[in-house]
């Protein structure tokens, strides 16, 4: 594809700023544009005359329908989709869609979860468009990104929040540098850019495996033969099937004016990683949404299963998803970049410390926004960050951090160096002020967080509507702090101050290795968290010290909070129950065929060489056959005790209570049948399998 070519696809169905400002008639477009930039309300005239337009360059397009796209708390997105036709009395039609159409729509509230906010019966619900997120065309489909509330004004999404979650944090960011005198600045907008992992595999051997059509992940399977053990996976050579896929992809991502930029091989064999630019935080979830449909479109088109589960296979690494946070002003300053002398820059050391001190306090919520049945698997082991929230600030700036401690004023050996290669064919280049640390969950890369406890299914509203909040509070509290200090006193005053954040707050800051046992240890000492499951960390949504602060920040109602914690609790042990009696039928029906068909071919083998010659003793397959009915009677136990818990399990009605069951009985029977189901499976021969193997699933693309 030439260069043209992609400048012409790019954004090509987007109805975005370049479009409008061609389309609208100019006093239109400033209401518009003064609308998505400082968040005013949007006139019903004006309403009108985007809608008119906007259908008009839909309609060019060869869309026949629009729909209101919004995201409720399933994780997932939603759509309900309309014809602009309306018929007339002479039995033609008329193409309308008006300004009350694109900016309210009403789908049915009462089947979308709401945690307790709406009863069945109590049907209403509204969405109601964003202009801050560009409209774009899908299938046919004019989509008007929305948000979703209730009848009664609560949010039932996860866009609302994180609308509201950015106004907070821009308010106390413009704050900080008014008071810092720079006051030109406006608005302080968080900027997220979301690195998607998945897994790619043979879509006939997909919908061959009931465990991953109905649950994502494969409950039962013994290792193949070879996993990512000779790391030979991770950034290799793309297989032409691969590649074919990932071009199409990014055909089309471009075309919806998603900037999808990197792509690669990632760690486990058959996984992979796409990487977009950054973008505004509340277009990078309706992108990062939008790319995962993306994703599984594409694929199905190239017979592919794109798998985006946390954890789809046992032994080698799941997914997740990382997400690059930070903060740019309306004048186009990054507030993350340290600059040449981080030491010095007072400002970037006091965002540095707002966002040391927020992960902090709440780092009992960050861990809760990234909980879910399938990231519980995926975090704590050797592929992803632990439980435990720390952050890493990298070895240039753990030095400035002890110059603060030590009030070494002139410190001056954070400037980068230049990198030595030995060989002096190569460029000379400098190195960057911090290294990368895979084990930690929150590490300051450059000038930029990412947060890499995300699953690779999860949405990454939540995880930006924590961290915008938490930050806003820190940030007002150093705002309050600053405007007590006279002018004469303030860089003395504020220097001391910071001292003084470090101090409060050095506990969290970790630089090491976050997969050894010491570290767990050591984090106790710290006093920090390490909430290892959903059902451990959930509590702390509804803390009171947390409920506080997004009711503070009016990021959350009350009600709203609530409504979550029993959403997700209700989640959580809806999967597991969904896996467990997945894996019970498994068991009992596919499994158990391959075992006994194996059994009886074992039999009828050594019953045939006994008939030829009497008295043999057939020792390989007496070996064979006592091993796997070893393995069977445990399996017939493990089954037993499974459904026996599950029915026990069910009939809890405490949620919490609920889902811990799930947690430490349910998840631990499923456990351990699974070892007794894998090694009679690695006894069986392929063919006797009614579902493909691991070697299969991981190995057959080309």
């Amino acid at each position: 594809m030439s260069t043209s070519t992609i400048s012409d696809i790019y954004g090509s169905l987007v109805f975005n700023d370049k479009i409008m400002r061609e389309r609208l008639p100019k006093d239109i477009y400033k209401a518009v544009h003064k609308t998505i930039q400082n968040g005013t309300h949007l006139e019903i005239d004006v309403a009108n005359t985007v809608a008119a337009t906007m259908k008009e360059w839909a309609l060019e397009k060869g869309a026949t329908h629009y729909t209101h796209w919004f995201q409720p708390m399933t994780g997932l997105t939603a759509e309900k989709h309309d014809s602009f036709i309306s018929p007339t009395a002479d039995g033609s039609v008329l193409l309308e869609f008006s300004g009350k159409e694109l900016v309210k729509g009403e789908p049915d509230a009462s089947s979308f979860p709401s945690g307790g906010l709406r009863a069945t019966f109590e049907a209403r619900g509204y969405t109601a468009w964003d202009p801050s997120s560009p409209a774009f065309i899908k299938d046919g489909t004019l989509y008007i990104p929305t948000a979703f509330c209730s009848y009664t004004g609560e949010s039932l999404d996860k866009k609302t929040p994180l609308l509201r979650s950015m106004e907070t944090l821009s308010e106390a960011a413009t704050r900080l540098l008014h008071i810092l005198g720079k006051t030109d600045v406006t608005r302080v907008d968080t900027t997220v850019g979301s690195e998607q992992e998945y897994f790619l595999i043979d879509k006939d051997l997909y919908t061959a495996r009931e465990d991953l059509l109905l649950t994502g992940r494969t409950l039962i399977g013994a290792s193949a033969p070879k996993g990512q053990e000779m790391e030979d996976h991770y950034f290799g050579v793309l297989k032409p099937k691969v590649s074919a896929f990932m071009h199409d992809l990014d055909e089309e991502l471009w075309k919806l004016g998603i900037p999808a930029k990197t792509k690669h091989n990632e760690v486990a064999p058959s996984q992979h990683e796409l990487a977009p630019v950054f973008e505004t935080a509340n277009i990078a979830v309706d992108h990062n949404q939008l790319t995962m449909e993306v994703m599984k479109k594409v694929a199905d088109k190239h017979n592919f299963a794109c798998l985006l589960h946390e954890k789809p296979f046992e032994g080698i690494n799941g997914s997740g998803k990382h997400n690059n946070w930070s903060m740019v002003t309306s004048e186009g300053e990054n507030l993350l970049d340290p600059g040449k002398t981080p030491e010095k820059n007072i400002q970037f050391l006091l965002f540095l410390m707002a966002i040391i001190k927020a992960i902090d306090e709440y780092a009992d919520i960050m861990r809760v926004s990234v909980a879910s049945a399938g990231n519980d698997h995926r975090l704590g082991a050797n592929e992803a960050p632990p439980a435990i929230v720390s952050v890493y600030v990298g070895d240039a700036l753990e030095r400035v951090l002890e110059s603060i401690e030590n009030g070494e004023v002139d410190f001056k050996s954070s400037a980068a160096t230049q990198m030595e290669t030995g060989a002096h064919v190569l460029p000379h280049f400098r190195k960057d002020n911090t290294d990368r640390n895979r084990t930690s969950p929150f590490a300051f890369t450059g000038n930029k967080f990412e947060f890499r406890m995300p699953g690779s299914a999860l949405s990454v509203a939540n995880p930006n509507v924590v961290l915008n909040t938490a930050v806003a509070e820190s940030l007002d509290q150093i705002c309050e702090k600053l405007e007590t200090f006279a002018p004469d006193n303030f860089e003395l005053g504020t220097r001391k101050y910071i001292k003084e954040l470090l101090s409060a707050h050095r506990r969290i800051v970790f630089n090491g290795n976050g997969y050894t046992d010491d570290w767990v240890q050591e984090a106790e000492r710290r006093g920090l968290y390490n909430l290892k499951s959903l059902p451990d960390a959930m509590p702390s949504l509804i803390a009171p010290k947390n409920k506080e602060l997004f009711m503070k920040h009016h990021v959350f109602t009350e009600s709203e909070i609530e409504s979550r914690y029993e959403i997700y609790l209700e989640n959580y042990s809806k999967t597991i129950c969904i896996e467990a009696l997945t894996m019970i039928e498994m068991v009992k029906k596919d499994f158990t065929e391959g075992l006994f068909k194996y059994q009886a071919s074992i039999t009828d083998t050594a019953l045939s060489k006994k008939q030829l010659v009497p008295g043999m003793a057939c020792e390989l397959e007496t070996r064979i056959l006592t091993r796997l009915d070893r393995e069977a009677q445990e399996i017939g136990k493990g089954v037993e005790k499974l459904e026996k818990d599950l029915a026990e399990t069910e009939s809890i009605t405490d949620s919490l209570e609920q889902a811990k069951a799930y947690h430490e009985k349910v998840l631990s029977d499923m456990d351990a049948l699974r070892v007794h189901v894998d090694a009679a499976e690695a006894m069986i021969p392929e063919n006797d399998l009614p579902y493909p193997t691991y070697s299969k699933l991981l190995f057959s693309l080309r």
